[in-house]
């Protein structure tokens, strides 16, 4: 984190040697420019946060020596590394605080960011500005009669990244086969629809394939590795129910994106899914939360005892409420954040 932030500094001067604007906005994430952009260049700034570069969750994990994707085995089993890292941190979220508060205007992606730039920037005044999911597409998948579907397709969205946790969709698939009625069992799916992005991710396919075949799922689970869009849709289209379970996802795209093809959605009980998006509309419920598979588990059974009037209004709910994510939305709410960074400054009126 420190090489890519002492990085952005020196991509930061070059820009401003070129150019020294009146307002710099960043929405990459390199906050360590800010003190350059406007102790150097003068400049008002601005920020759209997606994701924090470091967290207080992350500050947790490594104390708690806590294995994870970004705390290594060999990190969390050593009581001397896990110090080591937890000093590295604690230095970096200083310099990182220090950072953001050379931002004039801070807009953040969801509540779960909002949290954790308000502890670490000590920034009050933060913004929600949901980010622009572009679900035109999605909301003009038609809706099929579950009766009428030849599968009970769960529909996974992400891609192979190891932060998704696809093996924990793999665990609640195989403990609602053992437990849901013989006339769902058999025409259970579950599809993965994905992206592999080097190496690494298509490892993590290999062994979620080795996983499916150990819990005898073969079955049951359908991959569909880098399809186009168009197979996309048509996955969602036959499919009834979405699920996401990524811990602490900063905001959630595949969750809105599932909600607006009217998958009904179980998504994990943490981040963005949980404070923004699978929220109560219009007084009444757009999709379930879980956290582990017997959360999940009882998500789906509840899901296949709903009557089909049922199954109807809770996916015409969840697909109404997908209108606060729209372009449309986030270009009058980020245009409206910026505002008062686009008056003239005083002395250029007089």
């Amino acid at each position: 984190m420190m090489g890519q932030s002492l990085g952005s500094i020196v991509v930061g001067l070059e820009a401003l040697r070129k150019l020294c604007p009146d307002v710099f906005i960043d929405t990459t994430g390199h906050a360590f420019t800010f003190p350059l952009f406007r102790i150097l260049g003068g400049c008002r700034t601005a920020a759209y946060v997606h994701y924090p570069t470091i967290s207080t969750d992350m500050l947790s994990r490594v104390r708690d020596r806590t294995c994870a994707h970004n705390n290594a085995g060999f990190v969390s089993r050593s009581r001397v590394l896990s110090s080591l890292k937890i000093y590295y941190y604690k230095l970096f979220a200083c310099l990182y605080g220090l950072a953001g508060h050379c931002c004039d205007v801070t807009m953040v992606n969801s509540s779960w960011t909002f949290n954790h730039i308000k502890q670490i920037w000590k920034c009050p005044t933060a913004e929600i500005v949901y980010p622009p999911c572009n679900v035109t597409n999605f909301l003009a998948v038609p809706l099929q009669p579950d009766a009428a579907k030849r599968e009970m397709s769960i529909v996974s969205i992400g891609q192979f990244r190891p932060e998704k946790d696809h093996t924990l969709q793999l665990r609640v698939l195989a403990e609602f086969l053992r437990v849901c009625p013989d006339t769902v069992r058999e025409r259970v799916k579950l599809h993965f629809v994905g992206s592999c992005r080097n190496a690494g991710d298509e490892a993590r396919v290999v062994a979620l394939r080795r996983t499916v075949e150990e819990l005898q799922l073969s079955q049951h689970v359908v991959f569909h590795l880098n399809a186009p869009f168009s197979e996309l849709l048509k996955v969602c289209e036959d499919g009834t129910i979405g699920i996401h379970s990524m811990w602490n996802e900063h905001f959630g795209i595949g969750v809105v994106e599932c909600m607006a093809a009217g998958l009904i959605t179980v998504a994990h009980d943490s981040g963005g899914p949980k404070a923004d998006i699978v929220v109560d509309w219009k007084a009444g419920r757009t999709g379930y939360l879980g956290s582990t598979p017997e959360t999940y588990v009882k998500a789906l059974l509840d899901i296949v005892n709903l009557t089909d009037a049922d199954r109807s209004a809770l996916r015409k709910r969840a697909r109404d409420s997908v209108c606060r994510f729209t372009d449309e939305v986030f270009d009058r709410e980020f245009g409206a954040a910026l505002e008062p960074l686009l008056r003239p400054r005083r002395h250029a009126q007089l």
